[in-house]
């Protein structure tokens, strides 16, 4: 009979995505003398993190997204200094593309936004978003605004910065050790159990993105999120993309776009988007059927409407589809604090999309949770229990989060 191996740590994360890669940076930085064990069942930064289009915005409609994503800018280079890499993240810009009453009305108020918070930002003319994107057609404008700080980056690489700079700081990085329980008393979380080992902890992180709903079911919680696919294209190379033109955002074709090394990587909301219970997925998404047809049957329904900006779309050759599920809640917001009615357990999840934008911010606040100090950003818009009771299992419920998706204007 095999002998389960038994120990403790201070911290357990399970889920080796941006977020828990993270979390294992900013706990281990802040706390150097404590013992963090992150459990990966598969491979770091390979899922969804992997498939992300990385739009690092912190211009947003949803303010107290933006504290978040200041984080990430801020910390890069404090990544980049420990490794003695640059993590090659292109500062290039984003246009904002209004071509209705309603958006415009959008753009005037996300202007405001910035200046805010001190932000760069500022209208631009035509032949200006002519010159800085020669693909984009901007007959239809009724007003641009441009913002020259944000940005994208490699989410892979990124992940992968912040679980190495993690490593160098003490932390216990395991791939391939799957949680198949947690463990509790009473209503306290007391640690988990791997298909090897039995971890004893008093703070549990759950990161494990969107397949955190079956963990989290078993301690009585609903979490208000769900798998929904995210999808987008790949150009082939061609003169109209230089490498640094800017992110494009057109919200009057549910549409985003930006350079991809000579290309353009371009993603839609689709009018019915895919969503999937977190009970269907597969630990690996890697053989998973996205789509059958590699999104065509979506991307003709918003062909029109992305032609009005993109002409030479339909003549332009399409190399790569990438897909992958985030997790949406109905008000597009992250879902993410700590677990009500659960001693120990914090919740680090729902991504809305923007989880490589809010990865520095995200594993800052958990690190100080987990470590018992006050949460440095507002979480209230995020809480786990601001749906009510929900079964987030159930088809309304997935359809729900799907309309979430498909409503959304933004990159």
């Amino acid at each position: 009979m095999t002998q389960v191996k038994t120990e403790m740590a201070d911290l357990i994360v399970i889920g080796g995505g941006i977020f828990g890669c993270a979390i294992a940076y900013y706990y281990t930085r802040n706390n150097p003398s404590k013992k963090i064990i992150l459990l990966e069942r598969n491979e770091l930064c390979n899922a969804a993190t992997s498939r992300a289009a990385a739009l690092i915005t912190r211009v947003r409609s949803k303010k107290h997204f933006i504290p978040l994503s200041l984080e990430t800018y801020r910390v890069i280079p404090e990544l980049e200094k420990q490794l003695h890499e640059e993590l090659g993240m292109k500062r290039v810009g984003v246009l904002h593309v209004a071509a209705s009453e309603a958006r415009v009305k959008d753009l005037n108020e996300m202007m405001n936004i910035a200046e805010s918070f001190h932000l760069p930002h500022e209208y631009i003319g035509a032949a200006e978003a002519r010159r800085k994107c020669p693909w984009l057609s901007v007959d239809e404008a009724m007003q641009i605004g441009y913002l020259p700080g944000e940005a994208y980056c490699d989410p892979y690489l990124l992940g992968s910065f912040f679980a190495r700079c993690a490593k160098m700081q003490g932390a216990e990085m395991r791939q391939g050790a799957e949680v198949t329980e947690l463990l509790f008393s009473g209503n306290t979380v007391l640690g988990v159990k791997t298909q090897k080992e039995t971890i004893h902890t008093g703070t549990v992180i759950l990161a494990a993105g969107v397949w955190a709903p079956v963990l989290a079911a078993r301690a009585g919680i609903g979490l208000p999120m769900a798998p929904v696919r995210s999808q987008y294209w790949i150009t082939e190379k061609a003169a109209l993309f230089p490498e640094d033109s800017p992110m494009v955002i057109l919200p009057d074709a549910h549409a985003y776009a930006r350079p991809e090394g000579g290309r353009l990587l371009f993603g839609i909301r689709e009018k019915k988007s895919m969503a999937v219970s977190p009970k269907d997925l597969p630990s690996d998404l890697s053989h998973f059927t996205f789509s059958p047809d590699r999104g065509m049957q979506d991307l003709s329904e918003v062909m029109e409407k992305l032609k009005r900006f993109f002409p030479s779309l339909p003549d332009i050759g399409l190399c790569y589809y990438i897909a992958g599920f985030s997790g949406y809640a109905p008000d597009n917001n992250l879902s993410m604090g700590i677990a009500p009615g659960v001693k120990g357990l914090l919740l680090a999840t729902g991504c809305g999309g923007a989880g490589i934008s809010v990865a520095g911010g995200v594993g800052l606040a958990f690190a100080e949770l987990a470590a018992g100090r006050p949460n440095p950003f507002d979480f209230s818009a995020f809480e786990i229990d601001r749906f009510g009771k929900i079964n987030p299992f159930s088809d309304a419920w997935l359809a729900n989060c799907a309309r979430a998706r498909s409503g959304k204007l933004s990159g």
